[in-house]
């Protein structure tokens, strides 16, 4: 057996081994698509997320984000009135992941058991990305300290 013919053959092989997986590596790395988000300095997100309110949150949520009268006191079904989401009311108060998935999911999503919420899941209607801009909407319409204070839910879910 001729050792050096074998140990050259044993790095070729090793060499080939190591920049197929750099190869591998480099290609994950460039079709690893960035966490979504709602961003409300994103124009065309926010003028797409303005288009899927109007359409879609409006009628409840108020075209304004002004929500409906009383929404603080109980319908006698239970559940409350559409809450504004301008800085009046409590939208600002949760992360973007925890909004997303009310939106999607429906207001049942993070409800208490028994709770009978009237938002309606939109995961049939709207696409993550129309979500999100609908989200980078709201946001673009807070004061920068309600935005500040958004910011942190959102650190602190990270």
């Amino acid at each position: 057996m001729d050792w050096n013919r074998w140990l050259c053959s044993l790095f070729i092989v090793l060499g080939g081994m190591i920049l197929g997986l750099a190869v591998v590596a480099s290609l994950q790395a460039q079709t690893t698509t960035p966490a979504p988000q709602a961003d409300p300095d994103n124009a065309e997100q926010v003028a797409l997320g303005q288009q899927v309110y109007v359409s879609f949150c409006a009628g409840c949520h108020g075209v304004n984000l002004e929500g409906q009268p009383n929404w603080r006191q109980r319908l006698t079904m239970g559940n409350f009135p559409a809450p504004p989401h301008d800085e009046t009311g409590h939208t600002w108060h949760h992360a973007d992941q925890w909004l997303f998935e009310v939106v999607k999911y429906g207001g049942k999503y993070h409800a208490p058991p028994r709770y009978r919420s009237a938002m309606p899941a939109y995961q049939e209607m709207l696409s993550d990305a129309e979500i999100w801009a609908v989200l980078a909407f709201i946001k673009s319409r807070w004061p920068a300290a309600i935005r500040t204070q958004q910011a942190q839910q959102n650190a602190g879910n990270r």
